[in-house]
């Protein structure tokens, strides 16, 4: 499980300024059980290709995170922290956001088991994955489709549809960056903590919010020319609720958002 961040703006800035020096420190308080690595892709200016840096280590005491998240600026930024599954190692090939096809993304959620999730890949998709999680495989997927699909947006919609149907109840949250686009993922459907979860949330005293809705995603509008996305659990912004079971673009040029629903197999 993790926790995400996204910044757009239509001038760059970096992340403590787009969504606050607070909103951020409470972020990364939540390395308390969040601490099984970070990462950061970054698009300076529209037009620009992600780029990503990661780390294996905890954000709470890693200078480069201080810098990545307060001393660079971008149009659009994605933070991601690692609470890593049970059972996959703790290394950087396994920290979000992967990047390839000048597209990042991160997840949270889990989808098991990985031998199905693998066998919806082609075979030079399959080939390209680096690490062990489900998530980079999931991303593999959106990479599949984005080859077939007029947008990225649109791949993201196809993948996330298709998943829905392979795997009812995964948290396939996610944030996507790629083709002057941010793309928020709110799509948990009936996802629910593990008990050993539950005790280990409630054992670091995280907000109540982490037991109550861990899965809900949510933005706000920080400036009239900047957007937040993030999970629920920390920050104090006006925050609205993404729609459940949709994939939501906000655009680099314009900050305009549109927001399309999970396709179902009645939808053409």
């Amino acid at each position: 499980m993790c926790r995400l961040l996204g910044v757009v703006s239509a001038t760059p800035i970096s992340v403590a300024q787009g969504a606050g020096e607070q909103v951020l420190k409470d972020f990364v308080a939540l390395t308390k059980i969040h601490g099984d690595g970070w990462g950061i892709a970054r698009v300076p200016l529209p037009g620009d290709a992600p780029t990503v840096a990661v780390s294996a280590g905890s954000a709470a005491d890693d200078p480069q995170f201080d810098v990545a998240t307060g001393d660079q600026r971008s149009a659009a930024s994605l933070v991601h922290l690692r609470w890593a599954t049970t059972g996959i190692p703790v290394q950087p090939e396994n920290s979000h956001p992967f990047l390839a096809d000048r597209i990042a993304m991160a997840h949270n959620g889990s989808v098991k088991p990985i031998a199905d999730l693998e066998q919806l890949l082609t075979p030079a998709i399959a080939a390209s994955i680096r690490g062990s999680t489900d998530s980079e495989r999931y991303f593999g997927l959106i990479r599949a489709h984005r080859a077939s699909s007029p947008d990225l947006p649109e791949a993201v919609r196809r993948a996330v549809s298709q998943l829905r149907g392979v795997f009812p109840t995964a948290s396939l949250n996610a944030l996507v960056l790629g083709e002057d686009h941010l793309i928020a993922v709110h799509a948990h459907a009936r996802s629910t903590l593990p008990d050993e979860d539950i005790a280990e949330i409630t054992a670091a005293d995280l907000p109540a919010e982490h037991l109550e809705d861990y899965f809900g995603m949510r933005w706000a509008r920080t400036a009239e020319d900047q957007v937040v996305i993030a999970s629920t659990g920390f920050g104090e912004l006006e925050w609205r609720p993404l729609e459940p079971e949709s994939v939501t673009a906000i655009s680099l040029t314009d900050l305009s958002m549109t927001t399309l629903p999970l396709m179902t197999p009645s939808t053409p």
